[in-house]
This record gives C-alpha cells, sequence and structure tokens, in this order.
C-alpha cells in the first residue's frame, strides 16, 4: 500500500491498482498547474527576452541553443541518482530548482547573465524529466497506459489554458504583465513541488542486479534504436507549431486566422483523444503497431500540408482542418508509442536511467527540429513536404521490428537469469 504524506514510505514494488488512484491524482495534478505555468511562459518568453529585455533575436537564438545543449548532459546522472536515491527527492529538487530559475528571468540585463539563467533551467528541467518518468513508471498501478493517457491528455490540456492566459499578457504588451507571466511560472513549479511533497510518497531504490552500471543503457542496443526512432519522429512536434505556420502566412492564401486555428484544432483533438487512444497501447507489440500507425497517418497529413499552397483562399482552412486532424490523431498514436515503449523497454530498477537518456535523444532532436524543418524540407517545397511524410513513414514501419527485437531481447535476458538461478542459490 501506498502510504500519504511525506513521512511515509512506498512499497518499493509497483503499487497496485486501487492504491495508487491518489498518487496518481496527485502526479496528474502537479503535471497540470506545471503545464500552464509552461503555456504563460513559452507563449511570451521570445517577445520577453527581445523587446523587454532589449537582447537580439540572434543573442536569444544562441543562449537557448547553448542552454539546451548543456542541459542534455543532466539526463543519465539525474536518472541515476533517481535510481539510487527514489525519483522524488530528485524531482523535488529539480522544481525547486527551475522556481529559482525561472524567477531570476525577471532580473535579468544580458546576454551572458540570460545564457546562465537559461542553462540552469534547462539542466533542471532535464533533470526533473528523468526523475518524473522513473516516477510515473512507479505509480501506474495494473494500467499503467490508462494512466499515462490520462496524464497526457491534463498535460495537453495545461498548456492550452495557459496559452489562452498569456494571449491577455500579450495583448496589454508592458514588462509588468510580462512579469507576471513568469512568475506565474515560477509558481507553478512551485506548486507543483508542494503537491508531490504533500502527496506523493517516497519511493525507494529497487534491488539491482549485479551487472547494472550508470551508463548500462548505453549498451541496450534495442533501447537506444527506440530512442533514436522516437527523437526522430519529434520533428511532428515542430512540424505543428514551427513548419506550417511559416508555411500557412509564407505560401498559401488562406487568412492568418487560420494559424491560431492550426494550434488550438491541434491541441483539441490530443486532448479528446489521448486517453481514448492511448490507454489502448500497453505492450511493446502494441506500441509498435501505434508507431507505424502513426507514420502512416504523417505520410497522408504532410502531402495535405503542402496543397495548401494551390487551393483557393476560401479552400485552405478546410484543407488544414483536414490535415491537422490527422496529424493530431498521428501524434495521439506517436506519444502513446513513445510511452509503452519507453517505459516498458526500461527495467523497473533503472527507470531513472532509462527515461534521463530518453530526454537526452528527445531534447537532442528538438534542437535540430528547426534546422531540418527551415533548412531542408521549406527550402524544397512541395518536394520537402512529400519527403517529410515519407521520411515520418519509414520511422513508423520499424517501430514493429524494433519492439519485436526488443521484446526478444528482454525475454532471452530474463531465461538466462533463470537458467542461473538454482545454481546462484546453491551456491550460497
Amino acid at each position: 500500500m501506498i502510504g500519504r504524506g511525506t513521512g511515509r514510505r512506498a512499497d518499493n514494488r509497483r503499487t497496485d491498482d486501487s492504491s495508487a488512484r491518489g498518487v496518481q491524482r496527485a502526479l496528474i495534478a502537479a503535471a497540470f498547474v506545471n503545464r500552464v505555468g509552461n503555456g504563460l511562459f513559452n507563449a511570451a518568453a521570445i517577445l520577453y527576452f527581445t523587446l523587454v529585455v532589449h537582447l537580439p533575436a540572434t543573442q536569444v537564438g544562441a543562449g537557448l541553443t547553448i542552454a539546451g545543449l548543456c542541459g542534455l548532459a543532466a539526463g543519465i546522472p539525474a536518472g541515476n541518482l533517481a535510481d539510487r536515491y527514489g525519483p522524488r527527492t530528485v524531482w523535488l529538487v529539480a522544481l525547486a530548482v527551475q522556481t529559482a530559475a525561472m524567477t531570476a528571468f525577471v532580473l535579468i540585463d544580458g546576454w551572458l547573465v540570460f545564457t546562465l539563467v537559461a542553462t540552469v533551467d534547462r539542466l533542471a528541467a532535464t533533470a526533473s524529466n528523468a526523475a518524473g518518468g522513473a516516477l510515473i513508471a512507479r505509480v501506474g498501478g495494473e494500467h499503467p497506459a490508462a494512466f499515462r493517457a490520462r496524464l497526457r491528455t491534463y498535460v495537453n490540456l495545461g498548456v492550452v489554458v495557459g496559452t489562452l492566459g498569456a494571449a491577455v499578457a500579450l495583448q496589454v504588451n508592458t514588462r509588468p504583465a510580462y512579469t507576471v507571466l513568469i512568475l506565474a511560472n515560477a509558481a507553478s513549479f512551485a506548486c507543483a513541488a508542494l503537491i508531490g511533497l504533500l502527496r506523493v510518497p517516497h519511493f525507494g531504490p529497487l534491488p539491482r542486479p549485479k551487472e547494472h552500471r550508470q551508463w548500462s543503457v548505453l549498451a541496450d542496443r534495442p533501447y537506444v534504436s527506440f530512442v533514436a526512432l522516437y527523437s526522430a519522429m519529434g520533428l511532428q512536434y515542430q512540424t505543428i507549431s514551427l513548419l506550417v505556420p511559416i508555411w500557412l502566412a509564407g505560401h498559401t492564401d488562406a487568412p492568418r486566422w487560420t494559424v491560431a486555428a492550426v494550434y488550438a484544432l491541434n491541441s483539441g483533438v490530443c486532448v479528446l483523444l489521448q486517453s481514448r487512444l492511448g490507454s489502448r497501447v500497453e505492450t511493446m507489440h502494441q506500441g509498435g503497431r501505434a508507431f507505424r500507425r502513426a507514420g502512416l497517418l504523417f505520410l497522408v497529413s504532410c502531402p495535405l500540408f503542402a496543397l495548401m499552397a494551390d487551393v483557393p483562399a476560401w479552400c485552405a482552412p478546410a484543407l488544414a482542418v483536414l490535415a491537422v486532424c490527422l496529424h493530431s490523431i498521428g501524434e495521439v498514436w506517436e506519444s502513446s508509442a513513445g510511452y509503452a515503449l519507453g517505459f516498458g523497454l526500461a527495467p523497473d530498477h533503472a527507470q531513472g536511467q532509462y527515461q534521463g537518456f530518453l530526454s537526452i535523444g528527445f531534447d537532442a532532436g528538438q534542437a535540430l527540429a528547426p534546422l531540418v524543418l527551415t533548412g531542408a524540407v521549406l527550402a524544397l517545397g512541395h518536394t520537402g513536404w512529400l519527403l517529410l511524410g515519407v521520411f515520418f513513414a519509414g520511422l513508423g514501419a520499424a517501430g514493429p521490428p524494433v519492439s519485436a527485437w526488443a521484446e526478444r531481447s528482454r525475454h532471452a535476458k530474463d531465461a538466462g537469469l533463470t537458467e542461473q538461478q538454482p545454481h546462484l542459490t546453491g551456491s550460497g
């Protein structure tokens, strides 16, 4: 059973479904509050740094790139700490650091300080992702896929709520308005930490086999292959947030409100369908199939986005709605596959290390996404869109073979341990 409060220790095994519900609700509440703050900040961050702090856009981009690259270094070390001392402790410390770093953004007055604060923020964010992933794995209960799907539904909803709130500050467009957004995001980290402190119990480390190493994940070739696929498929997120708005504004006759409609529709479809579809993807086999299904949907949506440049202004919004709906359904399948394989392929005793490595791969892919999407896809126009769709479909097709390979490797390892067990027992 899982005790509540800060002073009661949870059993080291995964909780049963009934006793996990309270902790699951607490994690969902923490994630929702945190993502509302993220939505507030992300929608206005660039404008704050350029218009209020008066940093050139090129300096902001350089600082964020440096911070993002430095942040990757925290993934596996933070995951190892979570596996060794318990994920809750590392997660709470990371949230506290993010609270301080976000508050410091209101005090910055130059590029160097901005870059240092952003670097601390990204290091803490990567650590939070690693430890938070391990924590999610520990409270999944008997139906982890349903819990993770519900969690992501509220994550998406939180971003929507935060973005809508940011619209008010953007309209006011004053330093105090932007400061309120930043401090609200800092408060969201503090609130998430408080919820975790009061409602999420401590999970002690699980027993580790003798062959466990701090970098064991790098020797797990099936998992490394999955991370490579998942990170490359992550280009689809910035396809919606970056590539489609540029394409709509510069290459089509669609009204400008179509850009806002794309954001709203993408978030709405994900919120509505994540629990319904995601709860069906629990096993490694199901994860591989969901990954393939996502690739096929992206294969269809990308040419539709390209066609928006060839239709009249009155038709372009309708085509955008169709393309975004298909792409968003693909996103739901892709994220569900990522949960099923990202958690399912990781050994219980090393969830932190594995989630840290997954975070490194995904963040690296997101860092490269603008260069790939604007430098290659956008430059090639219609051909670029078609190649992007084929690229996604190819990644998706690799999902089932990789998941099957990983599942075979796990079974072979388990069988080897079973054969050794009588010998180990007898020798004692």
